[in-house]
């Protein structure tokens, strides 16, 4: 990780990534005995990410998974460095300094986790006890990606009860794919698309519109009060309330992956007043949209 790497804070094109708010995690995961011993706190994928590239000098709070799957890099874990190539992971333990960055002539492609809980802690030990290495060669399959995918899907389709569990769950098979990829795949039949997948679907291809509960009960035929009933059984929250942490979510991305304006980012999730726009957001998060952006990019810069 020479001193000639150029270093890039503003993102890759067709980079995907989320971070779990903090009060997200106290209340749904570390509480949660299903899953407070593995649970991701941030997920994201880097295609061809040239200039990629961490420094924690103090490690982060929770152990970091890196899956290439193109190019190369290469990882500092106090002072042993390692080369990665595609068909390798590795998993940079918590609170261990380190640095690692994508290599400029052929950028890694990664998929990407942090992850905590004490079978994230076991996973780690595991990988180092028994492997002797915390890095590892795997076949390309393209399950493993699917199970990825869907994890990320249910992240980025919001934070029921449910949407939790089943995506922390899922990764505790996305793990087991790592150590004995042979036994991991079974053919399981897509899920079939419900009531609750329609109405959230509609909620992410209208995430510019202020829409009404009246109009998602008319997109899928059934009457306001129902939809109202059944989606709060199923996802612990109300439809609209779950419609504007979807707005919510996605502002925090603009803030995080692009220069825009707040005002074109509040328009770009459906809000004609900036003004309004900032006190919606500071509700859900805890500060405002300059706030965050100053505080993702002060983060930035400590890494």
């Amino acid at each position: 990780m020479g001193k000639n790497i150029l270093r890039k804070n503003d993102g890759f094109e067709g980079q995907r990534a989320i971070s779990i708010p903090k009060k997200v995690l106290a209340e749904s995961c570390v509480k949660n005995p299903l899953i407070s011993d593995l649970y991701i706190t941030d997920i994201g994928y880097y295609p061809k990410a040239r200039f990629h590239y961490r420094r924690r000098i103090k490690g982060a709070d929770e152990h970091i998974f890196i899956y290439c799957v193109e190019g190369m890099g290469s990882i500092t874990l106090n002072k042993q460095s390692y080369n990665i190539e595609a068909g390798e992971f590795f998993v940079v333990p918590k609170k261990v300094r380190h640095f690692y960055g994508a290599k400029e002539t052929n950028p890694w492609t990664i998929y990407w986790v942090h992850f905590a809980g004490s079978k994230a802690d076991a996973f780690t030990k595991y990988l180092k006890e028994n492997l002797n290495s915390f890095k590892k060669s795997i076949d390309y399959s393209e399950k493993r990606i699917e199970i990825f995918d869907s994890i990320y899907e249910r992240f980025e389709r919001g934070y029921s009860i449910e949407n939790m569990i089943c995506a922390n769950l899922c990764f505790s098979h996305f793990l087991s794919s790592l150590l004995q990829p042979e036994r991991s795949f079974n053919q399981n039949g897509k899920q079939e698309e419900d009531v609750i997948n329609k109405v959230i679907d509609f909620m992410k291809k209208n995430i510019d519109a202020m829409c009404t509960l009246a109009e998602m009960a008319h997109e899928i035929n059934i009457s306001a009060s129902h939809l109202s009933s059944i989606f709060k059984h199923r996802t612990g929250y109300p439809p609209m309330e779950y419609f504007n942490h979807l707005k919510v979510q996605k502002a925090c991305q603009y803030l995080m992956f692009t220069e825009l304006r707040i005002n074109e980012i509040a328009a770009k999730i459906g809000i004609d007043d900036p003004y309004y726009f900032s006190r919606f957001f500071k509700r859900r998060i805890g500060v405002s949209p300059h706030e965050y952006r100053a505080k993702r990019k002060k983060i930035e810069k400590k890494e």
